[in-house]
């Protein structure tokens, strides 16, 4: 984590400030605990990762593998003992999800060159350049890297601790990543100029996400795609929208849309699962303001 982000970051259950108590640091803060000067809960920067979950001991309850490779990795004791104590309150479900987080960051490696990202960055080019800029869904970076090219901050949020691991490796000065739930409030009141939801509307309630999004834009634009595969996040959302619904609900949220994605679009997203196939998505796209 780069020291500039506690600038930025809050406490995700009060939204006091964060103080950082640092075991090992090279260029950015490696290894850590950050602790809510308010109601004192803490979150752990592992591999220069901090995890601002409400509840870590949960977090790793669905991810025991995980918990156990983290615990592995640590050096510092003091780090030892808050893993160790999260892993022993933690109740193991019967589907971890290490190895499904694991294959998806191996499969959006594979997928980097698709022309889907392409098209949207060409979209993100003709915009002005923005203070803040927000990702929700990172994953392995593939957006968030190359807006941190011509953009003054900008962080990305996954819920996924192996992808961010991969897109950590976009060593810029101006860029951070989080594991963080998609609604959790962990930027405080903080506003963006821009903010990009790329194709995770299956993974989220959606009017949620919305909401929350809205309230982070005061003036900026909001670059939001999905191919509305609600099959695809199975059991995690009650409210799906489609390509009008998504549409009236910005409108309602005092968003103007982008003439040229007011009409749906099908813009070509493939995914390689493995060498011998392919899941090909038409995405919907809409560019909108306020």
């Amino acid at each position: 984590m780069h020291e500039f982000s506690l600038n930025f970051i809050r406490c995700v259950r009060c939204g006091s400030k964060l103080e950082l108590d640092v075991f090992k640091k090279d260029i950015e803060i490696e290894e850590g605990i950050l602790e809510c000067v308010g109601c004192a809960l803490c979150f752990p920067i592992i591999k220069k990762i901090p995890i601002l979950w409400d509840d870590f001991s949960k977090y790793l309850s669905e991810r025991i593998v995980l918990g156990g490779t983290l615990f592995q990795s640590v050096s510092h004791n003091k780090m030892k003992k808050f893993l160790k104590h999260s892993l022993s309150i933690s109740k193991r479900t019967p589907n971890d999800r290490t190895n499904v987080e694991e294959r998806w960051s191996k499969i959006y490696q594979s997928s980097k060159k698709s022309k889907f990202y392409s098209i949207i960055k060409n979209k993100l080019d003709a915009m002005s350049n923005s203070k803040l800029v927000l990702e929700y869904g990172c994953s392995i970076g593939i957006m968030t890297s190359f807006l941190a090219n011509s953009n003054q901050n900008v962080f990305g949020i996954d819920r996924s601790f192996s992808a961010i691991s991969i897109a950590k490796k976009h060593k810029k000065n101006n860029l951070d990543y989080f594991v963080a739930d998609l609604v959790s409030d962990i930027f405080g009141k903080t506003t963006f100029d821009l903010i990009l939801a790329l194709n995770v509307l299956e993974l989220v309630e959606p009017n949620d996400l919305l909401q929350h999004i809205s309230q982070q834009i005061s003036k900026g634009h909001f670059v939001i795609s999905d191919p509305y595969d609600f099959d695809r996040g199975k059991n995690s959302v009650k409210k799906p929208l489609d390509e009008l619904t998504l549409r009236t609900s910005l409108k309602k949220l005092g968003f103007t849309i982008d003439l040229k994605t007011k009409k749906p679009s099908y813009l070509t997203w493939n995914l390689k699962l493995n060498p011998r196939s392919t899941l090909n998505y038409k995405v919907d796209l809409i560019i909108a303001k306020k």
